[in-house]
C-alpha cells in the first residue's frame, strides 16, 4: 500500500523495535503531531486477565484534566424538607410538577 509523505516521515521517527515508556512515547508523538486539531493517541495494553471469568474482569474511570467541556447541572423533584435538604447539597433546580414543562421545552 502506498503512503503519503506525512506519514511515511513520522514512521522513520519511530523506532519499531523500541519498547518506550509511556512519557517518552507521548513525547514522540507530540513532536511528530502535523494536524491542526488535537490528535488522538490509543493505547493497547495486554493484563493477562481472562474476561470470561468474573473475577478476572478489570473496570474502571478515567476523570479527565479538563472534563468533557460540558457543565454539570442538577435537578431535583421533591418537596418542602427534601426540597431544602436538596437546595443544601447543591442542587441546581428543585421542584415538583411545575418543572415538567421547563424541562420539555428545553428538551424538546
Amino acid at each position: 500500500m502506498k503512503r503519503g509523505k506525512r506519514y511515511t516521515d513520522a514512521a522513520k521517527a519511530i523506532d519499531r523495535t523500541t519498547l518506550y515508556e509511556a512519557a517518552d512515547a507521548i513525547s514522540v508523538v507530540k513532536k511528530n503531531a502535523v494536524a491542526k486539531f488535537d490528535e488522538t493517541i490509543e493505547v493497547h495494553i495486554r493484563t493477562g486477565c481472562d474476561g470470561r471469568h468474573a473475577d478476572q474482569q478489570i473496570r474502571g474511570a478515567v476523570v479527565l484534566p479538563h472534563g468533557t467541556g460540558k457543565t454539570v447541572r442538577v435537578l431535583v423533584f421533591a418537596k418542602n424538607a427534601k426540597a431544602d435538604e436538596a437546595l443544601a447539597a447543591g442542587a441546581d433546580f428543585v421542584g415538583a410538577e411545575e418543572l415538567i414543562p421547563k424541562i420539555q421545552t428545553k428538551v424538546g
